[in-house]
């Protein structure tokens, strides 16, 4: 195995750590997961004459999502139970919408309680 050593700002590798941490993981394997996952997972890269504006907006958002940590790429384990998958969008609609309740969004929200 080759080793990397990898120079962090203390923000992002205190966020690294504490995922580590809620994980019950050492930072270093799950740094190593993730690198693992995003290379196994080529993104598209944008073409070279394409100025930033003539992307798509779901194109930006993506990007805009991925350069900020907030976006990953499902792991070996998602993709092969989504490949199995046979669900189809309006099924997958029907079954959420007889649950009942809030949106997960809501409950999200109501989790991290009120900004600071």
């Amino acid at each position: 195995m080759t080793a990397l050593t990898l120079e962090l700002p203390p923000e992002l590798y205190a966020r690294l750590r504490a995922e580590a941490d809620r994980l019950g993981r050492p930072a270093e394997a799950v740094a190593q997961e993730w690198l693992a996952e995003r290379l196994d997972t080529p993104t598209p890269a944008p073409r070279e004459d394409a100025a930033p504006e003539s992307l798509s907006d779901r194109d930006r958002s993506t990007a805009a999502l991925r350069a900020a940590g907030l976006l990953t790429e499902l792991g070996p384990e998602g993709k092969r139970r989504a490949a199995r998958s046979r669900a189809t969008l309006e099924e997958v609609s029907a079954a959420l919408s007889r649950a009942g309740g809030k949106p997960l969004s809501e409950i999200i929200l109501e989790m991290r309680g009120p900004k600071e």
